[in-house]
């Protein structure tokens, strides 16, 4: 028998280098096992890259076994690269301009599939799935890996004694795709956007009538995510023409962020085979066209006990102390945590006054105009905080983390938050950053990312963002068109 090999050519690299847990060694046995009694013909390799996008290959199952001995080499430039797939590093310099010597000449990173993410695409004949961790050739963790980051989020709270429990309210939009502008004179970077309609008026919120109306592109999404085990709890209608609802079952640690990973682009690839096109832009520019958001519902649970840490003993306050304090750090970081939680230029179009989205930094019990909506009262077990300031496209990965270092900064400095908001929108409190560049600015000036983060990775994600910013301001817009054309 031959020693599996990778398509790294590195023999057993994830056994050697100590990269899956037991559990994860102990479901990767079945993995080959079931794939050949599925019939499978092909697995998608993936990891989320730093904008929550999935990338990778597609391995034939006969590379399968040496894939789960050795992992699956994968271009490292991948991380560098902004949402225009534009490389913001200069990759040819020694370090690539971070001092990362690995990342120099545009070399390989090892993707080393999680065993227990595995999946069969019911859309995708013969086709299985795995996420995976990545990884430097030396066997080394990537630090700029977000699912990496997420994972001493995680470990951070876990020494504190706590685990992470999360739900997720997904905001989005379908629409018939009319015109998917495959011409070569549309294929630039980015591409042109298609041409699409929507698939009903809108302004009926939760009426039956729109959800009927969405029900056979819902179906579709709806099959295919219960097929693949995903906690899918209830689709509703939203206010805008198109626009749904898709909300889950809460789940602990990493998983929420899996999931959201995954139905993502689940349900873009579903829509697309059928002629229609599913949209997390937080707010696309199409008349009568509302923003959608990425609501966060989150809670603390006491490792030993397994009790919720965030139950109130006090009918005077909807959260215990330790909720507080975690609250109270969600809000002194939120300005610099915009930067994961609404990372791209066009979420910071939803922050308006009266719009069930936030645009000031205060809290609430059970009122949708806060930024965090408390939900909880004496002694309730399902106690819990909602962040409503996240946009569809955020890397779920960098949300969560986001979270879980803020909240816990709170926690260690027992901070106290500002008093409950009866009217949220009319608090004399800070205003959410209006833009990516105030949001940037505020990341600049928090040194609790660059204390925990490293200033490695802050500089990394700021190069980032501000090429995204710089390529941005460097177009002449609609706007600047409309307004100076004509008259100057």
């Amino acid at each position: 028998m031959t020693t599996p090999k990778g398509s790294t050519g590195q023999q057993m690299f994830i056994k050697r280098n100590g990269l899956w847990t037991k559990d994860q060694a102990e479901v990767s046995k079945s993995i080959l096992k079931k794939a050949k009694a599925l019939d499978l013909e092909s697995i998608r390799i993936s990891f989320a890259d730093q904008h929550g996008l999935l990338r990778g290959k597609t391995i034939m199952i006969s590379e399968l076994e040496g894939v789960l001995a050795s992992g699956c080499s994968m271009t490292s430039t991948l991380l560098l690269k902004d949402t225009s797939n534009r490389t913001a590093f200069p990759i040819w310099t020694t370090g690539a301009g971070m001092g990362e010597s690995q990342f120099t000449g545009a070399g390989d990173m090892i993707m080393v599939p999680d065993p227990t993410t595995f999946q069969v695409l019911p859309w995708a004949q013969k086709t299985g799935w795995l996420l995976s961790d990545i990884y430097f050739p030396d066997g080394s963790p990537i630090p700029f890996s977000s699912r990496f980051l997420l994972r001493n989020a995680l470990n951070s709270l876990g020494k504190e004694g706590f685990d992470y429990f999360s739900g997720i309210e997904i905001e989005f939009h379908l629409f018939r795709m009319n015109d998917p502008k495959l011409t070569f004179e549309n294929s630039g970077m980015p591409g042109s956007a298609p041409e699409v309609s929507p698939l009903a008026h809108g302004f009926q919120y939760l009426s039956e009538m729109r959800l009927d109306e969405l029900e056979p592109v819902v179906e579709l999404i709806r099959h295919d995510i219960l097929e693949m085990g995903l906690p899918l709890r209830t689709i509703e209608i939203e206010f805008g023409p198109s626009q749904v609802e898709f909300t889950f079952s809460p789940l602990a640690g990493m998983d929420s962020a899996d999931l959201m990973i995954l139905f993502r682009s689940a349900t873009k690839q579903i829509c697309r085979r059928h002629g229609f096109h599913a949209s997390f832009m937080c707010r696309p520019n199409l008349p009568n066209i509302f923003a959608s958001g990425w609501h966060l519902h989150q809670t603390l649970l006491d490792k030993h006990t397994g009790k919720n840490a965030f139950t109130s003993s006090d009918p005077k306050s909807p959260l215990s102390k330790l909720g507080e304090q975690f609250v109270a750090g969600l809000l002194e970081h939120a300005p610099a945590s915009c930067l994961f939680t609404t990372p791209t230029i066009n979420g910071y179009k939803r922050y308006k006054p009266e719009s069930l989205a936030p645009d000031r930094i205060v809290w609430a019990q059970d009122n949708r105009g806060a930024m965090i909506r408390a939900l909880g009262h004496e002694n309730d077990p399902n106690a819990r905080v909602e962040n409503r300031v996240g946009e569809p496209a955020a890397n779920p990965y960098l949300y969560i983390m986001s979270q879980i270092i803020s909240g816990l900064d709170g926690i260690h400095r027992k901070l106290k938050p500002s008093a409950l908001a009866d009217t949220p929108y009319m608090e004399a409190a800070a205003k959410l950053p209006q833009s990516l560049m105030e949001a940037v600015e505020a990341f600049e000036k928090d040194d609790l990312y660059r204390d925990v983060l490293s200033d490695g990775f802050v500089e990394y994600i700021l190069t980032l963002k501000k090429h995204e910013i710089k390529r941005f301001l460097s177009e002449v817009t609609d706007w600047e068109q409309r307004e100076y054309f004509e008259i100057l």
